[in-house]
């Protein structure tokens, strides 16, 4: 299985840069682009952080999939 996420979409849509929200997050830029390119899955407490940041749940932001 895989986990997917919807993390640059999502900040794009709100107009936040990426350099500003790994600030925010107490992470690297190279960390979050690694995130969103699904190349690195956050840890546990990265991927609250991420949903508190949005004010959303994780479901609406990472997705389980199954890979063929």
């Amino acid at each position: 299985m895989k986990v997917n996420n919807k993390i640059k979409e999502i900040r794009e849509k709100r107009g936040i840069v990426q350099l500003d929200m790994a600030a925010a997050l107490g992470v690297s830029r190279q960390t979050m682009t690694a995130i969103e390119n699904m190349k690195y899955n956050p840890s546990l407490e990265l991927t609250l952080k991420i949903a508190k940041y949005f004010d959303l749940p994780v479901e609406e932001i990472f997705k389980l999939v199954e890979e063929d």
